[in-house]
């Protein structure tokens, strides 16, 4: 792992590109939740292959956190490369963003519109979006602007059911059902390229079934929540978490069955407990190797 933080971490990481390490990376732009944590953006997760960038999900400031992990070497993050984007639900803290997707890289010369995959309902969002827009569509094209590349109106968005739903010859994506409460549709993703599977869980309850697509996968991002904190919730928010989200142990039995060669917990609510008391919680139950993800992490 490497946090994309420092001009030490960009020099590591462009010597290990050099040298013809793995193709794919994992960089984690947002891990955070609902709560407002300054050091945590809004869930997003990049899957790097070669030169091609990969996202799941686009919480608050997600273009901001691609930014800064180009200036530290992944140049596939780049603004103009912001291309193609998974949704795994309709939460707002999980699609905040996604005005950011369509209309920040138009500005800056991004040369195609934005593709993006998800749940119904998704297209919908984004036809709203593009109307709250009009005036500054309007005033952008048509009020001196130099002219874009493409009309951002033209979202290309695919509303998709369980399966491969995308494949390119760098990686195929398949969508798997999660359990999200009362959520109809909600999805985590399995990329499997060249060199590595990732699985990515989005929000999730505990009986997804989410190691019938790890088997062993390379790396399992997964969501949870303290088991200790969740104690000392109010009873009203203990009914709601426990049957939207996974517990520290809920999450360290999955990873059992799964046994991924890296577990990275994102999405942590901890509450009152500390990070390393959230670990301490899994790792009670889990003998696999699993770390605690924080924003512009790298693996």
């Amino acid at each position: 792992m490497r946090r994309l933080t420092s001009t030490v971490a960009a020099v590591v990481l462009a010597g290990a590109l050099l040298h013809g390490q793995a193709r794919t990376r994992l960089v984690l732009l947002g891990t955070g939740t609902p709560n407002a944590d300054p050091d945590r953006f809004g869930p997003s997760v990049a899957i790097v292959v070669d030169d091609a960038s990969y996202l799941v999900d686009f919480g608050v400031g997600v273009v901001r956190r691609a930014a800064a992990a180009e200036r530290a070497g992944i140049k596939a993050l780049g603004v103009t490369n912001l291309k193609l984007a998974f949704a795994t639900h309709l939460h707002s803290d999980h699609t905040l963003g996604l005005s950011d997707l369509i209309f920040s890289p138009w500005v800056l010369d991004r040369e195609v519109p934005l593709s993006v995959y998800g749940p119904r309902g998704l297209r919908a969002m984004a036809n709203h979006l593009v109307a709250a827009y009009a005036d500054d569509l309007r005033v952008r094209s048509t009020g001196g602007e130099p002219a874009h590349k493409y009309d951002p109106r033209k979202v290309d968005v695919h509303e998709v059911t369980p399966g491969v739903i995308y494949r390119d010859p760098r990686v195929t994506v398949t969508a798997f059902a999660v359990n999200h409460g009362a959520w109809p549709q909600a999805f985590g993703y399995r990329f499997q390229t060249p060199d590595r599977t990732v699985v990515v869980s989005g929000d999730t309850g505990p009986e997804s079934h989410i190691e019938d697509q790890c088997q062993r996968c390379d790396v399992l991002v997964h969501e949870v929540y303290s088991e200790a904190g969740f104690a000392n919730r109010p009873p009203e928010w203990r009914a709601y978490h426990s049957r939207y989200h996974t517990s520290s142990r809920q999450l360290a039995a999955i990873a059992s069955r799964a046994r991924p060669g890296l577990l990275v917990l994102y999405h942590q609510l901890m509450w009152s407990t500390t990070e390393d008391e959230l670990l301490a919680e899994v790792r009670s139950a889990y003998d696999g190797k699993v770390v605690s993800g924080h924003d512009l992490d790298i693996y």
